[in-house]
């Protein structure tokens, strides 16, 4: 059965911690030179985007090429899709081309119906909805600064808007049963569906309004920018909305000893986040980054059988 990854709920705590451990394995293996494996075996996945992207797209090129596959990179304003095609027509195309899709687009109800008819997995690279791949490599980034100690008793902070890396990190959270605190702004809070599906899994998922008393014992604090790619013309009102929400060094000094801050990127300095934090010792954003690369290798690995 075609398995895909549409949302962060969409595998197991088991599955997961299968993934982070092939993802660490292979992330030492790439540090002694063994950047390749032959699990694709020449097969291609194709990167279908809507949207602009420098990590998604390089990791996830970088992570088939290493699998040992090829990957094929369409621009979806030039597939297609753009002239009306309907989404299960393509589906259903390129599952006889490639052994895997990876879609970065705006709305996930368009990934939905890709996924409804593909024959091959389907991954999500990005909606205004969900970012599982991301939140996937966040917390590889926070396993790997645990030192052995259990996730699921951890408390992670988010501080910002609402929007589909909250909505992620809220799945995570009823997933794994960590903590999650998120202060948000009145008119900017996550999907009210998903938080209210969460907090019956997870009763210690919160919505508050401080950033402080969201942050107070945090292992983890999480930001990211005020104004997204798509919302450059609410730029203004943004700035005003989110007055009190910055992470500086006053607020991480709430989070518990050794915490760690987190970030997406692109990160606007002195907006969300101070130069100060992101430069800090605390600052695991290029782990981060890194670590986008080995977790969707881990993966692909995991979605797309072998040969």
């Amino acid at each position: 059965m075609t398995k895909h990854y549409i949302t962060f709920r969409d595998l197991s705590v088991d599955e997961y911690d299968h993934i982070f451990a092939r993802a660490k394995k292979l992330k030492a293996e790439r540090l002694r030179g063994q950047h390749l494996r032959p699990h694709l075996g020449g097969r291609s996945v194709a990167l279908v985007f809507a949207k602009p992207s420098t990590r998604t797209r390089v990791s996830f090129d970088c992570a088939i090429s290493e699998l040992g596959g090829n990957c094929v990179l369409i621009n979806l304003a030039d597939s297609q899709i753009s002239r009306g095609e309907p989404p299960s027509h393509t589906a259903r195309v390129l599952s006889r081309y490639v052994s895997g899709l990876v879609y970065r687009t705006y709305q996930e109800s368009e990934l939905r119906e890709l996924a409804a008819s593909a024959t091959i997995p389907v991954v999500n690279a990005l909606t205004n909805q969900q970012h599982p791949c991301q939140v996937l490599a966040d917390l590889f980034t926070f396993v790997e600064n645990l030192d052995g100690r259990p996730l699921e008793k951890q408390l992670v902070a988010w501080v910002g808007d609402g929007h589909n890396m909250a909505n992620t990190w809220i799945e995570a959270a009823a997933v794994f049963g960590f903590g999650l605190n998120l202060a948000c702004p009145e008119g900017h809070d996550p999907d009210p569906a998903i938080l209210k599906r969460a907090q019956a899994d997870n009763p210690r998922v919160r919505l508050v309004r401080s950033p402080a008393e969201a942050v107070a014992g945090a292992g983890a604090v999480n930001t990211d920018v005020f104004a997204s790619m798509d919302q450059t013309h609410e730029r203004d009102k943004r700035m005003l909305d989110f007055r009190g929400y910055q992470v500086d060094s006053a607020l991480m000094a709430r989070a518990a000893p050794g915490a760690i801050f987190m970030h997406c990127l692109p990160a606007h300095p002195g907006e969300e986040v101070t130069d100060e934090v992101l430069e800090s010792p605390a600052s695991v954003i290029f782990d981060e980054a890194e670590n986008r690369l080995h977790a969707q290798k881990a993966l692909l690995e995991y979605l797309i059988p072998p040969l």
